[in-house]
């Protein structure tokens, strides 16, 4: 059998990109050659399949971009891996019509057993239906129903189903199911909610706001790349910032409230996991991730992070960033409640937005400002917030200021925000891989998550690196899935720092199809051609130890920036750097062993 003609077949559990509800999708393979009739072809083979299956809705979307064309149509919940089954048949048997004439009088020699067969209507439709009927659960689509009669939150996944949140949540094995009339119905409800997406400070934001939600008294879940926590106390550890972290979040019997980072990739691969939140936060847009899934610019990444809007009603409230152009531009289409932050309280989008009621919240004169409807809050003076490092962490105060906007969303009040800005980030525990500092006499350490162009840039700048008087070490890496273009642009953002020394590395497990070394390779070419001299690059691969080699190097006046994305790794060298501190480690002293 020849490769798939597609680069990517999923499961749509939830609101999604395409459409509301679940479904699938399929990427066509990038360079493919076919023209509309086939496009046509696959619309019909879909109809034929669902008018077989009974499936009634007919939402069926084809999105054109650069690389292909993304198919999608809605499909019961419950038969999702059939789902695929249609979609694949119904492309494969689609192409068909671009086939060689001999490719026509051999099709089977594409098939794969135990699938549709391509060349073969009756036997596809055949095969299809008993995909259908061995996956159907009829029982969960009427529990589904009631659970949605009774507006509330209905959780599902291969293993449980949960209805409601938190602690008015209860679950029950798949296979195991109630009769609605069994169900506990006056027991259940939903928690306050809060999403949060964007390109940068997605964990900060959501560890900011369960520490308001927490200081206001709620036991709160939270999930993220980190993991899932239920009172700042992990449960599960590595990236949840999908679906499934949403799940295992929102199932925590004792939660009161819950924060979700729901990153671009989970809501591209699987959708939403919930229909419903009290809020949501954009706090970006920025270049990253670019080439996945037919997104190619700004604008597409936009539309993918702004599915949270979907679950927005009119009791809700989406908070949007008043300086991110791309985020301005498609507010227009949004129909859900609107608030804007700025770093400026006065920009004239916040501005115009006050005038017409709306919340909004920024920085006037240095002092953190909250409008909600008549009243102004002052949230305190910036600067002495923490996280802001002294005001120069400009990425930082737009985090604060979505933050605290969101928090109004939950019903959070305003002192209870203040007080919480006021403290967080005195201690290195509470948030942890993002900015964090250490001082070794004269030299200074910061550890942080920067991972894209804009971050980095807004990393170097906060930390001063321009202005400098000694010299400037960075370790530089990033994931695998990124296009050269990525890779390159993160160097050249290091290059304008004229670094002293620049370390690059590999990330352990985010090699994602790239060589060892590969990575490192695109970006110290980058780095040669914007001029950094060769003898200031070394290249160590091992996360750790590309950490250790500028702590080696180091004299008194000199500034280490250490981005470190690997959980593991990053609690290795902050455990090092807390050794460090604990015995008083200065520049020129042996570094503890590994």
């Amino acid at each position: 059998m020849l490769p798939e003609p597609f680069e990517d077949s999923r499961r749509l559990t939830g609101s999604n990109l395409y459409f509301d509800g679940t479904g699938a999708a399929l990427e066509t393979l990038r360079g493919l050659q076919f023209d509309n009739s086939v496009l046509s072809k696959w619309r019909q083979n879909v109809q034929i399949a669902r008018n077989a299956l009974d499936w009634h809705d007919d939402t069926l979307v084809l999105r054109r971009h650069r690389t292909g064309v993304s198919l999608a149509f809605t499909a019961p919940a419950d038969q999702l891996y059939t789902a695929t089954e249609v979609n694949e048949w119904a492309w494969w048997s689609a192409l068909m019509l671009s086939f060689s004439h001999r490719e026509k009088e051999e099709p089977e020699r594409f098939h794969a057993p135990g699938h549709a067969a391509i060349w073969d209507e009756a036997s596809a439709l055949q095969t299809l239906r008993a995909a259908a009927k061995a996956e159907a659960r009829p029982a969960l689509i009427a529990l589904m129903r009631v659970t949605r009669e009774h507006h509330l939150p209905f959780l599902a996944d291969d293993d449980e189903v949960t209805l409601g949140e938190g602690t008015g949540s209860r679950s029950w094995f798949v296979d195991e199911l109630p009769t609605p009339e069994a169900v506990p119905w006056k027991d259940l409800h939903a928690i306050p909610t809060a999403l949060v997406t964007g390109s940068n400070g997605k964990t900060t934001t959501v560890r900011l706001l369960a520490a308001m939600t927490r200081a206001h008294g709620w036991r709160t879940a939270h999930s993220c790349t980190d993991g899932v926590y239920f009172e700042g106390n992990a449960l599960e550890a590595g990236d949840f910032s999908g679906p499934t972290g949403a799940r295992t979040a929102l199932r925590q019997s004792q939660a009161q409230a819950a924060i979700l980072e729901t990153a671009r990739g989970g809501m591209l691969r699987r959708g939403l996991a919930i229909t419903h939140a009290n809020a949501a936060i954009v706090t970006n847009i920025a270049a990253d991730h670019f080439g996945e899934y037919g997104i190619h610019d700004l604008d597409d990444l936009a539309s993918a992070k702004l599915v949270v809007a979907r679950a927005i009603d009119s009791d809700g409230l989406l908070v949007l960033n008043a300086d991110d152009p791309v985020l301005v531009r498609q507010s227009a289409s949004l129909a859900c409640p609107l608030g804007w932050f700025a770093l400026d309280f006065d920009l004239p989008l916040l501005v115009a937005r006050r005038a017409a009621g709306r919340p909004t919240s920024g920085v006037r004169d240095g002092r953190l400002l909250l409008s909600l409807g008549n009243t102004l809050h002052d949230l305190g003076q910036v600067a002495a917030m923490p996280l802001t490092l002294g005001g120069r962490a400009a990425y930082n105060i737009a985090n604060i200021a979505g933050a605290a906007l969101t928090a109004t969303a939950l019903g959070i009040p305003a002192d209870t925000i203040s007080a919480t800005l006021a403290r967080f980030g005195q201690s290195q525990a509470d948030n942890p891989g993002r900015l964090q500092h250490w001082q070794f006499g004269a030299l200074d350490v910061f550890v942080d998550y920067a991972h894209n162009p804009d971050g980095l840039h807004g990393l170097l700048d906060a930390v001063d690196a321009k202005g400098r008087t000694g010299r400037l070490a960075i370790v530089l890496g990033h994931a695998g899935n990124r296009e050269d273009a990525d890779l390159r642009a993160v160097a050249a953002v290091a290059a304008t720092a004229h670094p002293d020394l620049v370390m690059l590395k590999d990330i352990a497990g985010y090699e994602r199809g790239r060589a060892a070394g590969e990575i490192a390779a695109i970006m110290r070419a980058q780095l040669l051609a914007d001029g950094v001299p060769a003898d200031a690059i070394t290249t160590c691969l091992d996360e750790v130890e590309a950490a250790r080699v500028p702590l080696a190097w180091a004299r008194d006046g000199d500034l280490l920036v250490l981005p470190i994305h690997e959980m593991e790794a990053r609690e290795q060298v902050t455990a090092l750097l807390d050794q460090m501190a604990a015995v008083g480690w200065r520049t020129g002293d042996a570094l503890p062993p590994r």
